[in-house]
């Protein structure tokens, strides 16, 4: 066999196990889901979090054909679990329940964080925004955002508030009013956001950002009075209760969100038919219920949606944790 048949034949060869790889991977891309998908939820098992995760995974299953088992893989505030999602094979078997904190807080508050939000997953869709509300102790003498600026500019050492954490939505949200108002406020990190309510309500904390469905049997049993909500939207839930955007603080929006992701480069047929099936589960009316009760509001939109919004809080974030000088290790 002369050299220039020889080479021939390997160009062939080689054409040929291209073809037969892309035609495995069309294969196999056509065939999704043929076994269970694993739902890796950065965190631990009872919490709002993981009660969304699996009321959506279980509808979500049923409409794809396939369980979507959840694996619970907390640690480093929701950062050993994402790594692990953003290491493993992009072939849709693998997936990750997105949260905000982990996702566009943690790589501006730590020295160091092990993915990157952008570059290592591919957004399937936003399962919706738990909303969060200002809330005060009703001993307090201020009845709206007017009022509680004077007051902490008229306390010494201004207005305390409490949050979730260091670095957490709440934390971000108090100081976002910080620096739109130059309304002097000192932050006091609890251990979760359950606790801090408690103290405001006993009065013995002026002032903390929460969830509206935590903060609302208190609303309504006069232990708590509401200032605003820090969505674009007044919640459904207190029609009577302005956003800070009515109060005339621009673009004051902030919100904890979820979602569902997948690694990098997983092929784009998968991603299409996860959010397909998505946006079928999170419009019906049953969701739109059970997602309520735990104080989401179902938000069901494109990958290319979710990706931009991954991208505005990336941004918006490192802004607000920058002039705050926040940093975890």
């Amino acid at each position: 066999m002369t050299l220039i048949a020889t080479r021939t034949r390997r160009r062939l060869l080689g054409a040929a196990v291209l073809l037969a790889c892309g035609l495995n991977a069309a294969q196999a891309q056509s065939d999704y889901p043929n076994k269970p998908i694993r739902l890796v939820v950065p965190f631990a098992t009872g919490g709002v979090t993981d009660a969304t995760a699996r009321i959506v995974a279980e509808k979500l299953g049923q409409a794809i054909g396939q369980p979507i088992v959840v694996d619970n893989r907390a640690g480093a505030a929701g950062n050993i679990g994402t790594q692990q999602v953003a290491q493993a094979e992009p072939d849709g078997y693998t997936l990750l329940l997105g949260y905000d904190g982990t996702l566009v807080i943690n790589p501006s508050v730590y020295a160091k964080v092990p993915f990157d939000s952008v570059k290592d997953f591919a957004p399937i869709g936003k399962i919706g925004d738990a909303l969060l509300i200002a809330v005060i102790n009703p001993k307090l003498q201020a009845h709206n955002l007017t009022e509680l600026q004077a007051l902490a500019r008229n306390t010494q050492g201004g207005l305390s508030y409490g949050s979730a954490g260091t670095g957490s939505t709440t934390h971000l949200a108090g100081e976002m009013l910080r620096q739109r108002t130059n309304m002097p406020m000192t932050h006091i990190p609890y251990k979760g956001g359950g606790p801090a309510l408690t103290d405001v309500v006993g009065g013995t904390l002026p002032m903390t950002f929460a969830s509206v469905t935590g903060a609302m049997p208190f609303i309504k049993g006069g232990q708590l009075r509401p200032i605003a909500v820090t969505s674009r939207q007044r919640a459904p839930a207190l029609p009577d209760v302005p956003t800070f955007i009515e109060l005339g603080l621009k673009d004051y929006e902030i919100s904890s969100w979820v979602g569902f992701l997948a690694p990098a480069k997983t092929p784009k047929p998968i991603i299409d038919k996860l959010n397909a099936a998505m946006q079928k589960v999170l419009s019906t009316p049953e969701m739109v219920e059970r997602l309520s009760a735990l104080g989401v509001v179902a938000t069901p939109g494109t990958p290319d949606a979710y990706g931009a919004e991954i991208v505005r809080d990336l941004a918006k974030n490192r802004t607000i944790v920058k002039a705050a000088n926040i940093q975890l290790d």
